[in-house]
């Protein structure tokens, strides 16, 4: 086999702006849809959640897959190959057995959830897999450039390679999954079969949800399962995981020096974020669209565990769907945090919006808070950006403060 031509059917590695307009998704919004009935709008609101921004994490994940891609084909060739796939078949017939290929390439991206990671993986997959199948001659044969797999909740092995069977299958019409069932199959056997496919199918394979290896008891063998997959097929494997397997992967040395990979949190307060709010707040389906201001950015931001991309969506998507439905049919500070408060309850002891000390000297009347649970409440929403809010309405500030908290003047 001829590993050239196997590259050459790759896509052009893309980067710079050429990457950044590949990577990008936004949907067509035609802003005459502000004039439809409710379920019109509400139907429509929902485009919201396919808009993909790139950010550096996106870059980075692309030109990481596309990499460890290439050197993965780079091993489909040649006589190592040949003696790597005789071996396999020592271990499907349960002989002893070599790694003879080595691994390829293996890593981990890992990252909380809800800062895009997956959605990144995703636009990187499909930039990858233009063509889904690539065929080659001499002989003849199909390569899958990217497969993808959970890692089984229990992380049992036979689960994981079943489960990697079954996929390939799938996508190339094959019959490797019947075979395996029927034969009653141990798990070394399985793993020269799964070993075997990879070598002859599979460019590169993702194993999402990694962190179950964490909490499982069959976490560790899982992993030496993975290992002896990456020496006796040469794939490149990426394990995608929450920092929760962080600190199982550097239990071993083995098993550290194979995660080493890219380890991403939620955005930093700065020019990409902001970039992410005004490309959704162009989505607007709301009657009366408002315009994106400083503070609603900055409480955007405290808002959703410091730069979270699931949070801000869900909080821009709930915010205009209440006002649809309770008909105040504007997108603002009020009805964010009328979101925020309704919606996100769930998630409130995850994010801790920052208050920042108030500097400027009292004036003559003093908002008191009457209880305890309105001072917390205070607390979750920035007070600058209430005022900003009132002033961009043309209301006054203490009315507009009564609808959130109880105030009481007092004289100084």
């Amino acid at each position: 086999m001829d590993n050239m031509s196997l590259v050459k059917k790759l896509p052009p590695m893309l980067s710079g702006s050429e990457l950044e307009q590949a990577l990008t998704i936004l949907p067509e919004y035609d802003p005459a849809i502000v004039e439809e009935n409710e379920a019109m709008r509400l139907i429509a609101l929902t485009d919201i959640y396919k808009v993909f921004v790139p950010n550096q994490m996106s870059r980075e994940i692309y030109s990481k897959l596309y990499l460890a891609l290439l050197r993965s084909l780079q091993k489909k060739e040649g006589k190592l190959r040949v003696k790597q796939g005789i071996a396999n078949h020592q271990a499907i017939m349960q002989h002893e057995h070599n790694g003879i290929l080595g691994g390829s390439d293996s890593f981990t991206i890992i990252g909380a959830s809800g800062i895009g990671k997956s959605s990144s993986i995703s636009r990187a997959v499909q930039l990858l897999t233009k063509e889904p199948v690539i065929e080659i001659d001499k002989p003849y044969g199909k390569i899958l450039p990217c497969v993808l797999v959970q890692c089984p909740f229990d992380s049992s092995v036979k689960g994981l390679l079943l489960e990697i069977i079954r996929v390939v299958d799938e996508q190339l019409g094959s019959s490797y999954y019947p075979k395996a069932t029927s034969a009653r199959a141990t798990t070394d056997m399985l793993i020269g079969t799964v070993s075997q496919i990879c070598l002859n199918h599979i460019g590169i394979l993702i194993v999402d949800e990694i962190q179950n290896v964490a909490i499982s008891k069959n976490g560790r063998n899982l992993l030496g399962a993975l290992l002896q997959l990456i020496n006796c097929s040469g794939i490149s494997i990426c394990m995608v995981g929450t920092p929760e397997c962080t600190e199982f992967f550097t239990q071993a040395m083995q098993l550290a020096r194979r995660s080493l990979g890219l380890q991403y949190e939620a955005m930093d307060y700065g020019a990409e974020f902001e970039k992410l709010c005004h490309t959704l707040f162009q989505y607007q389906y709301v009657k009366n669209p408002a315009e994106l201001d400083d503070a609603t950015v900055r409480w955007l931001y405290e808002h959703s565990s410091n730069g979270n991309v699931s949070s801000v969506v869900t909080l821009l998507h709930d915010a205009q769907e209440l006002a649809i439905l309770e008909g105040s049919e504007v997108l603002s500070l009020e009805t964010l945090n009328a979101a925020y408060k309704s919606r996100m309850k769930m998630l409130h002891s995850y994010i801790a919006p920052s208050k920042k000390p108030q500097t400027s000297r009292q004036k003559k009347s003093a908002f008191v808070p009457c209880a305890d649970q309105e001072i917390q409440e205070v607390v979750s929403i920035s007070i600058a950006a209430l005022v900003q809010q009132a002033k961009n309405e043309g209301r006054a500030v203490t009315d507009f403060l009564k609808s959130y908290i109880t105030v009481e003047e007092v004289g100084i």
